[in-house]
């Protein structure tokens, strides 16, 4: 895992360059006698590789389980320089680590590795190691579900290995550009509409930051004009806003429009005996859905028991982020989410725990041997 971890976090593997990752998967489940293909999901979104898809035939009873975990990593990621040390393995404060989530990857490989080494008895296994999840989970999106058979999931690409994600939010994604009217900012700034004043003001006024227990909003402001002699005519701003609630992530979202709204109607100039108007356009769109797994789902007591095997403790969690696990869960295969051991993830001070790394792969191992033997 050690080995493998490591030649992973070195390959570069930003979202739609994880090229270097997929040839490496494909080579080391090659090398397994595992069927393994690349789907097109890759020239659906403008990248260089697509998914790749491996499948397990079964050697003994048990339903279909699919595994999966992303190539792709956050920027700052080209170059990645591991440095080990007796209990972690982290970046050296220059790049990302890569741990999100080439742990997720190397636990799936060594749980095949090992079923293959020791003949281990199984249920069909299917693999699914998806591109661009960092940016928006476009690989699970454009994932051929009529090929996957089965009907619940461990994907491994959260935090703690005594940590199970089961909820997990709705996201909108939205683009707000404001236009409003330039005009020369130091001989006539009066005949000017201030776009970026207009959306300053409407950000004031917008729900940001932690809203409630369930639900957050950001915002950047993402472009415009860049003269400091000129009454800016357009700012744009994007953002985001989730919530565990659809109807409250509903509600946030009519806010925001509001306070754009509101600001753009109290833009108004009269300009040669015509009144003049700042106005918006928006975009919006609900990148991934949210879900909610029961505690007595099959595949959250598949991982109890595993985990009470192996005499650890797991619990189940909610979380403010998304993964592969929500488009799982949209297209009906019950899905949870697994830590491995990823730490301080999309810093420079990214670490892999690896007493939590090494229980993470156990505990999936020992799901494999749970199923088989039900």
């Amino acid at each position: 895992m050690m080995d493998t971890v490591l030649d992973l976090v070195r390959l570069d593997s930003h979202s739609k360059q994880e090229k270097p990752v997929a040839e490496y998967l494909v080579r080391a489940l090659g090398e397994l006698g595992v069927s393994v293909r690349v789907d097109d999901a890759g020239t659906k979104v403008q990248g260089n590789t697509g998914n790749v898809i491996a499948a397990l035939p079964a050697t003994g009873s048990g339903e279909p389980l699919l595994l999966s975990a992303h190539m792709d990593v956050v920027p700052p990621g080209m170059s990645v320089k591991p440095i080990c040390e007796p209990d972690r393995i982290r970046s050296d404060g220059t790049t990302i680590l890569g741990g999100d989530d080439k742990t997720g990857v190397t636990i799936i490989l060594e749980v095949l590795r090992t079923i293959a080494e020791r003949d281990l008895r199984h249920g069909p296994i299917e693999v699914a190691f998806t591109i661009c999840e960092e940016i928006g989970l476009l690989g699970a999106r454009h994932l051929d579900f009529a090929a996957i058979q089965s009907k619940e999931a461990i994907v491994l690409d959260s935090s703690q290995a005594s940590q199970l994600v089961t909820a997990a939010p709705s996201s909108d994604h939205f683009s707000i550009t404001v236009h409003g009217l330039e005009a020369h900012a130091g001989m006539c700034p009066e005949n000017g509409i201030s776009a970026v004043r207009v959306a300053a003001e409407a950000i004031a006024a917008m729900p940001l930051g932690r809203v409630d227990a369930q639900t957050t909003a950001n915002v950047v402001v993402a472009a415009g004009p860049t003269a400091t002699n000129v009454v800016p005519n357009l700012c744009v701003v994007r953002g985001e806003a989730r919530s565990l609630r659809d109807d409250r992530l509903d509600e946030v979202m009519r806010s925001i429009r509001a306070a754009f709204t509101d600001a753009a109607a109290r833009a108004t100039i009269t300009l040669n005996g015509e009144i003049r108007r700042a106005w918006i356009e928006e975009q919006c769109e609900r990148e991934y859905q949210s879900f909610h797994i029961p505690a007595d789902a099959g595949a959250v007591q598949l991982v109890m028991r595993a985990a009470r095997r192996l005499g650890a403790t797991v619990e189940t969690i909610a979380i403010g982020g998304g993964s592969d696990a929500n488009v799982f869960n949209k297209h009906g295969i019950t899905s949870v989410n697994l830590g491995t051991g990823m730490r301080d993830i999309h810093t420079v001070n990214e670490w892999i725990d690896l007493a939590d790394f090494y229980r993470s792969a156990e505990i999936v191992l020992e799901c494999i041997k749970e199923r088989a033997a039900a």
